[in-house]
């Protein structure tokens, strides 16, 4: 079942997300319904709050940034082929190398992209779907795209790491996605209307 996808300004957003167990009711099915929002609109990853709930849960698909590199392989999209997994309760460990930048944007703020500095390598603990155990370390977009999400659940959007500067030149832009204004191709919800789009 494709969920409406929570829009900027939704108090949900600035939450910490609580960790959960194998026990936690409809585990599967709500992971189901992630995934399917998430291809439904052309993300490449989403976090538990994006979709209302308050939880230590998100998934990435981070295969797209492998398509788009055709001629030239770029190094930091080395291995994201395949690339599709569920983070559940995770922490990162360590984030180490160089900060680099990159254009992110987010289905819970549509149309705005913004050049977002981060460490270019991970260590991150997690349980999978099945509540088995990992300890991996990624490096370029697999680490980009883990720690966006990984924002998600400690309440922080990828605006919140501009400049304040930045962040007052979008301050209507804001507004007007937070109000529903805006023109979007998959649900939403807006804070200032809750409802669905």
């Amino acid at each position: 079942m494709i969920l409406p996808i929570v829009a900027y300004g939704d108090p949900v957003l600035k939450k910490v997300g609580e960790e959960i167990d194998k026990d936690y009711p409809g585990l599967s099915e709500l992971i189901d319904n992630m995934w399917e929002t998430m291809y439904a609109a052309s993300g490449v990853g989403l976090a538990a709050p994006q979709i209302g709930k308050s939880i230590r849960l998100f998934i990435v698909d981070a295969s797209p940034f492998a398509d788009e590199e055709e001629d030239e392989p770029d190094p930091k999209a080395k291995g994201l082929e395949n690339f599709k997994k569920v983070f559940i309760n995770p922490i990162i460990e360590e984030e180490t190398g160089e900060n680099w930048a990159f254009q992110e944007g987010c289905l819970s703020i549509p149309k705005i992209r913004e050049d977002v500095y981060r460490k270019e390598k991970i260590t991150i603990t997690y349980f999978d779907e099945n509540f088995d155990f990992h300890e991996e370390t990624y490096d370029g977009y697999a680490a980009r795209v883990i720690q966006h999400e990984y924002d998600h659940i400690e309440g922080i959007l990828f605006t919140d790491h501009l400049s304040p500067l930045k962040r007052k030149l979008l301050t209507k832009k804001l507004g007007n996605i937070s109000k529903g204004e805006i023109d979007v191709d998959y649900r939403m919800k807006f804070p200032v209307h809750k409802r669905g789009k």
